[in-house]
């Protein structure tokens, strides 16, 4: 069987898969599950063609690693055709631990990181194709001695984000995500086994930063989003509260099994292949089944915020860059709280606040270097003419039901 299939992609064209193993590793069940999981959650509420899944993410996220192992290696850059392998493996499992709904419901469901929980299912992946990902998974986790590779799939210029950017800007139609994702690979290249880029690609690179901070606020921390992702959040808490007081959700799957267990990280590896069977099974069409009978539950809160959400009856959101005073809060709830004919309502699920934070560039971690044609390389930082922003921008948010209005 010829295993090097092709696939049309909207954002790159044709893209080939490269190994038998990855071919493999995208029929698995495991993967395949990712087709059923959106790459951005509920942002399709705005932009309703941001519906592409964590499968288009990762083939295209693979596509790159392809692309940037080759520009390497025209540089005289070692890389075995096992460890390109390896690299391409390790990219393509780099979000098959995803949750329902992407990072709207991380740690909700279970307190786990995807992150974590790719690991585990890459373990169990490996157990079954005889020990053919260990040097994937070694690279995964930082624990291979040529870290530029780690650095193609986690850093500041990786090819996950090289990936959604691209896509996320293509499918939500915001064009000012667009990159020059070709040009910078073609700029990549290693120094002391670090992933540099060259001087030539220097204002790729600000643009690529630019566009990352655009797409942060104008479409992952849109407001509208923002709150639909919040009113999830708090429905699946006040089921998982139900739940685990007894209450029948009439949800006889695995999304029913984890809402009524509370599984801590140490609980779940403890158990982790039967915990792994369950958690593979269940995806957006689960979550999205369970909103359809909640809004037929007893729980008022419960049923009110399932059918808001299915219908799309948002709550209203502010967003400022200052913390709300206390006396507007109390005054927003006490009104919410008299609009409905209902006692003993928990306001926490109906008045959402909080804050989100985000910087387009971090000084703190492994900074991006550039190369320069005299063979130093500099921090991105450290280059005057750029305008680098480093800083971290936090906005405070308050939903609540638009009744008052």
């Amino acid at each position: 069987m010829n295993k090097k299939k092709i696939f049309n992609d909207p954002v790159y064209g044709f893209v080939t898969i490269p190994y038998e193993i990855i071919f493999d590793l995208i029929e698995h069940p495991y993967f395949q599950r990712l087709r059923r999981i959106k790459q951005l959650g509920l942002t399709h509420y705005v932009y309703p063609g941001a519906l592409h899944t964590r499968f288009h993410h990762a083939i295209g996220a693979m596509h790159l690693m392809g692309q940037a192992i080759k520009v390497l290696r025209s540089k005289d850059i070692e890389i075995s055709e096992t460890e390109a392998e390896a690299a391409c493996i390790a990219i393509l499992l780099h979000d098959i631990g995803h949750c329902p709904f992407s990072h709207a419901l991380e740690h909700i469901i279970i307190d786990i990181h995807h992150e974590d929980i790719s690991i585990l299912f890459m373990e169990l992946l490996n157990e079954e194709f005889g020990g053919k990902l260990s040097l994937a998974i070694q690279i995964f986790k930082n624990e291979y001695p040529k870290k530029f590779l780690f650095q193609l799939i986690s850093g500041q210029l990786d090819m996950d984000r090289m990936d959604y950017l691209n896509r996320d800007s293509f499918f939500s139609g915001v064009s000012e995500g667009v990159i020059g994702y070709d040009r910078i690979i073609k700029m990549l290249n290693v120094v002391n086994d670090e992933l540099v880029v060259e001087e030539k690609g220097i204002y790729s690179i600000e643009k690529f930063l630019l566009a990352r901070r655009i797409m942060y606020w104008q479409v992952y921390l849109h407001k509208t989003v923002l709150g639909a992702e919040q009113m999830l959040i708090s429905t699946i808490k006040r089921a998982k509260i139900l739940a685990q007081n007894g209450v029948n959700l009439k949800l006889d799957n695995e999304l029913g099994y984890f809402l009524a267990h509370s599984d801590t990280k140490t609980a779940f590896e403890a158990n982790m292949k039967g915990e792994m069977a369950k958690y593979a099974k269940i995806d957006d069409v689960d979550v999205l089944s369970a909103l359809k009978i909640f809004t037929t539950n007893d729980d008022f809160l419960l049923s009110f915020q399932s059918k808001s959400l299915l219908d799309r009856r948002l709550f209203r959101v502010e967003l400022k860059g200052t913390p709300f005073q206390e006396p507007y809060v109390e005054n927003i709830t006490k009104k919410v709280l008299s609009a409905f004919d209902t006692e003993n309502i928990d306001s926490e699920y109906l008045i959402l606040r909080g804050t989100e934070s985000n910087n387009a560039y971090n000084t703190q971690a492994k900074e991006i270097k550039i190369l320069f044609k005299n063979g130093k390389t500099l921090p991105m930082s450290e280059i005057s003419e750029l305008g680098i922003n480093s800083q971290i921008i936090t906005k405070y948010y308050l939903c609540y039901p638009k009744i008052l209005s």
